[in-house]
């Protein structure tokens, strides 16, 4: 395709727009990377060769999309125009969907989503209760398109909004209708983007760069991820539009190199843009230049702080920097320099299109807009989710999340990734939005959100976020280095028994240091699980201090497992789950665990089968006493035996 001018753009528009509408079917294979580990390109290949040997070419159309967020479902097919929902797709599935529901428009009912309360079968995506509470506006046009194909995106209404701007409003009305907007950063600080971009633009200089931060390190967080897989011109083009706002010329993508896949994805997009006028000189036949590159980072959870970032970019070590000056005074090779997240550029399309006063709409107060969470944990749908600003945790936990896992007692959650905070059950009402998360000691983050039921022990938690950003962090200034490895430290000794009187407020000492002291939001935001769960799991601490007790039972140092002699029936099931060999017995005998081989890997507890409930667990200071008495029962009706 030769370069376009936006007339060009236009009749491209109306012609695949009305090509579309004559689809009479379009089998839509979700593409992203859950997907891809449950063999959903095998899955498309198979629909490809059935539609090709039934000669269905010209009448059913496939098309391998990004990501449709319910990612423990997948592979996902969805049929449209119906929107017939299938969920974990087989191959041998296949020739029964093409003859079955494509050509008769029957259902098959053991492929449709089962509500795992109300066991009511789900034939529509859009009624699946994962989907139904959703507002999806940057994520709306995932399961619709294919993201290698820039026609695809076109016919979306792809780039009408860089057509807008460029042709339609001057760089200060863009700059004043993101500020309209009320349009926050979405990578975990929540500045207001019109405002960032307004300070960039005022800054006089002859060169300034724009920097999309894909650096996405939280663990169980894939949402920058899933666009630039899915959705890549999304971004290109939001990114288009704040350059033209900010007078830059040239943008970098900042990428991890573990996401094979969007690195791929974006790679291809930016080349396409690029042959046909919507990237480098005179785009779309203006007089605006702007073109951007793809840069691949080693996967330090550190680089995904701004400083850090640039001084990766510059082909330095990733280590934060002192501010001020800010970056958009000095920042990539000491330029003026824009930085916003995938999620934020992402969003800068449609509120072009649409405009401030529907987005603003939308949203609370001072958090307008809606959020992509990963939503993942102990609940039975887990996957992103899109919804908007002030809706409670408890309509995402219970209503989008279909509830805990197993039937068991929700306890807290976690947002905004390891940094972030943990918020307990008498907290579900919560509202989500940037104030009232930081209020409860959390934080929006980029969008992480771990669930966790009655068997999470919240200081084994703390001590485990904690470890990771002790890890993560560069080491450049003291109070992170030290003050981070001294309370896993601490926390370390208290899930193992070890925890002294006066440790708690150690902690609150020490995480006070490291909040005031470092150097960047890492360290500055480090302490945050740990603070909330002295907040409102204090007795907990207490418990493993003090008793020496895991109420979890989720601390092996404090947990023992013994066999009822009264319930064993012999069955050797716990034996033969033993790493270790720790257990002995014949069949139909007792069997005792040997507590000084025994590692406290919980295998014999898992395997016992649940109508006997031999095999239990112990915590506190009576275990070793009670393990010892126990097992010398079950020693003596053994030999008995």
């Amino acid at each position: 395709m030769a370069k376009i001018n936006v007339t060009k753009l236009e009749e491209i528009r109306t012609r695949l727009v009305e090509a579309r509408e004559e689809e009479k079917t379009c089998i839509t294979v979700c593409g992203g990377t859950g997907c891809h580990a449950y063999g959903c390109l095998k899955v498309a290949d198979a629909f490809k060769e059935e539609i090709l040997e039934r000669g269905l070419q010209d009448e059913v159309t496939l098309r391998l999309t990004g990501c449709h967020g319910f990612c423990e479902r997948g592979p996902i097919v969805v049929i449209q125009p119906d929107g017939i929902f299938y969920q974990r797709i087989q191959l041998d599935d296949i020739p029964e969907v093409m003859s079955e529901t494509v050509l008769q428009k029957k259902i098959i009912p053991r492929l449709l989503y089962v509500e795992p309360r109300t066991k009511k079968e789900i034939v529509l995506e859009r009624e699946v209760p994962f989907y139904k509470k959703q507002k999806r506006i940057i994520f709306e046009n995932n399961g619709f398109l294919d993201p290698t194909d820039l026609e695809n995106y076109i016919a979306l209404d792809g780039y009408k909004a860089l057509s807008k701007a460029l042709f339609e409003m001057t760089s200060e009305e863009v700059i004043e209708e993101i500020k309209a907007s009320g349009l926050r950063g979405r990578g975990g600080g929540g500045f207001p983007t019109g405002k960032k971009w307004e300070i960039c633009r005022q800054v006089r200089s002859d060169t300034k760069y724009l920097i999309c931060n894909a650096d996405e390190g939280d663990p169980g967080a894939y949402m920058d991820r899933s666009l630039l897989e899915g959705n890549p011109h999304s971004v290109i083009e939001g990114m288009v539009i704040g350059a033209y706002a900010i007078g830059a010329a040239e943008g970098y993508i900042y990428v991890r190199m573990e996401y094979p896949l969007a690195v791929t994805n974006i790679t291809h997009a930016i080349q396409q843009a690029r042959e046909i006028g919507l990237l480098g000189e005179s785009i779309l036949g203006s007089e605006f230049n702007f073109d951007m590159h793809v840069f691949k980072g080693a996967g330090a959870f550190v680089s995904g702080e701004e400083t850090s970032l640039m001084a990766s970019i510059e082909g330095r070590r990733a280590f934060p920097r002192q501010r001020p000056p800010f970056p958009a005074q000095s920042g990539l090779w000491g330029k003026p320099t824009n930085i916003n997240n995938v999620e934020t550029w992402a969003n800068v399309p449609p509120i072009i299109n649409r405009g401030s006063d529907w987005y603003a709409g939308i949203g609370t107060k001072n958090s307008k807009g809606t959020k992509i969470f990963s939503l993942v944990g102990k609940i039975n749908n887990t996957g992103l989710v899109e919804v908007p600003m002030g809706i409670t945790l408890k309509e995402i936990i219970f209503q989008i999340g279909g509830g805990i896992k197993d039937g068991k007692k929700f306890k807290a959650v976690q947002t905004g990734g390891p940094s972030g905070g943990c918020i307990p059950a008498d907290m579900l009402d919560l509202p989500i939005d940037f104030d009232t998360l930081t209020k409860a000691g959390s934080i929006m983050g980029s969008g992480g959100m771990i669930v966790m039921d009655e068997d999470t022990c919240m200081v084994d938690v703390a001590r485990y976020f904690l470890q990771f950003t002790q890890e993560e962090s560069c080491g450049k200034c003291v109070p992170c280095r030290v003050g981070t490895r001294e309370m896993v430290n601490i926390l370390t000794r208290i899930t193992e028994g070890e925890g002294q009187e006066g440790d708690i407020e150690r902690l609150e000492a020490l995480a006070k240091t490291v909040q005031d002291g470092s150097l960047c939001g890492l360290g500055q935001t480090a302490p945050n699980p740990v603070l909330t769960t002295i907040r409102y799991f204090r007795k907990e601490y207490e418990d493993h201090i003090h008793k020496k007790h895991c109420a979890a039972r989720a601390c092996k140092k404090l947990t023992g497992y013994y066999i009822e002699p009264e319930k064993c029936v012999g069955c050797l099931l716990c034996k033969k789950s033993c790493p270790v060999d720790a257990i002995a017995g014949e069949r139909k005998q007792v069997h005792v665990i040997d507590q000084e081989l025994c590692i406290k890997c919980g295998a014999c507890f898992d395997v016992c089968p649940p109508k006997v409930s031999a095999v239990v667990k112990l915590t506190g200071h009576k275990r070793k006493r009670i393990l010892k008495i126990k097992d010398e029962k079950a020693s003596t009706k053994r030999v008995a035996q």
